[in-house]
């Protein structure tokens, strides 16, 4: 299919043709700092397509993942449940203020957080449970949401790859008090760095505006609510400057182009791929019917018998950039320091041993698909 300098790539980041534009236009208007024209743009159009009560721009998902834990004033000991198979801010946001991450398995379905397990999980100390809607596909709110109602905890969605993505018609993000979105540059919508915070608690408002411009009520000051603008609280430089946003303007702009694009590119995946989960070789992705998805990565699960070491060599030697994805957190050096386990997590031990990841990205050619399927077949059959 390729050479061996000539190698598919797993990702390729997109531009609609409209961002550099966008971004001239940012220099021509005079604001390159943060919450410009562009910026305020996008606050509006994502309160808009998620219903949350406040968005805001972060310079990353891992800005907003770490406001969670400040506007939840997490302290040394508080537990936060959350699933192993996921990426190291998740954890990392908490345990930063101190708090310990306590890892819970996932489902052998969608590989999200096991909401039948969480309540064993949960202690006096437990303050927040955090589900990581994986690969665009919800965790099952509302049984989370019931438990959490029930012991009093907070519900914290990191949606990092769920933007466009909907659980029975809410989009992921707006369901528990705060959501965390990525536009990092391997996900659908993109800004090379960046994310959001999407605040669905209007009482968590303000504070979300002090915590992220450096601890002072300086956004109250630019609308005249307040005469000069003071240190509030603790808080940090959590905005992306102008230029970033104006980038982002352009993806949000083709959100729904986008994203059709990418789902047609996952379902022929998913149509070409069925005689081989058929035959016992693979597994493919589970979808519930109640979840809207995204297409954000098509992955497969290979047969015990596979070494998936091999195939992904095997599939680089043939010009294919296949990847697995997380090391599971509890199995970590960190892990194993900040955080602890609830049960045996045997599932996320062995789901995350079998999975690799297909390329998908927007503009992949039907023919670099039937490649790709082509050498995977070869491999497994």
């Amino acid at each position: 299919m390729t050479s061996k300098t000539d190698i598919l790539p797993f990702n390729w980041p997109h531009m609609t043709g409209k961002e550099l534009h966008y971004i001239a236009q940012a220099h021509a208007n005079g604001s390159l700092a943060g919450d410009g024209p562009f910026t305020k743009k996008c606050h509006a159009w994502l309160e808009n397509n998620t219903g949350c009560s406040k968005a805001l721009l972060t310079h990353s998902c891992t800005a907003a993942l770490e406001m969670f834990a400040l506007l939840l004033d997490i302290a040394p000991g508080d537990e936060i449940i959350m699933p192993s198979y996921t990426f190291v801010s998740t954890a990392n946001a908490f345990a930063l203020r101190g708090g310990v991450p306590v890892f819970v398995d996932i489902r052998a379905d969608t590989l999200n957080l096991d909401e039948t397990l969480i309540e064993a999980a949960i202690t006096q100390k437990t303050r927040a449970i955090v589900p990581v809607h994986y690969a665009g596909i919800s965790c099952e709110m509302d049984v989370i949401l019931d438990i959490a109602k029930r012991h009093d905890l907070h519900v914290v969605e990191d949606a990092a790859q769920g933007m466009m993505s909907n659980y029975k018609g809410r989009p992921l993000g707006s369901i528990g008090s705060l959501g965390a979105l990525s536009f990092h540059e391997t996900k659908n919508l993109i800004s090379g760095e960046g994310g959001a915070l999407l605040i669905n608690d209007p009482d968590l408002r303000l504070r979300a505006e002090i915590i992220r411009e450096k601890g002072t009520n300086r956004s109250q000051f630019f609308r005249g609510q307040v005469d000069k603008y003071t240190w509030q609280e603790i808080g940090s430089s959590f905005l992306p400057g102008e230029l970033v946003a104006a980038f982002l303007w352009g993806q949000l702009e083709e959100a729904r182009q986008i994203t059709l694009n990418r789902l047609a590119i996952w379902d022929r995946y998913h149509e070409m791929l069925a005689p081989l989960e058929a035959s016992g070789m693979l597994r493919r992705p589970v979808v519930p019917d109640h979840c809207e998805h995204n297409a954000h990565m098509y992955y497969v699960l290979l047969a015990p018998r596979f070494d998936r070491s091999e195939v992904l060599d095997q599939l680089k030697a043939r010009g294919v950039s296949s990847v697995f994805h997380y090391v599971p957190l509890h199995s970590s050096p960190a892990g194993r320091k900040f955080g602890k386990t609830s049960g045996t997590l045997e599932v996320t031990d062995r789901q995350s041993e079998r999975l690799i990841r297909l390329p998908l990205w927007y503009g992949l050619s039907k023919e670099q698909q039937d490649g790709v399927i082509d050498i995977l077949h070869q491999l497994l059959v």
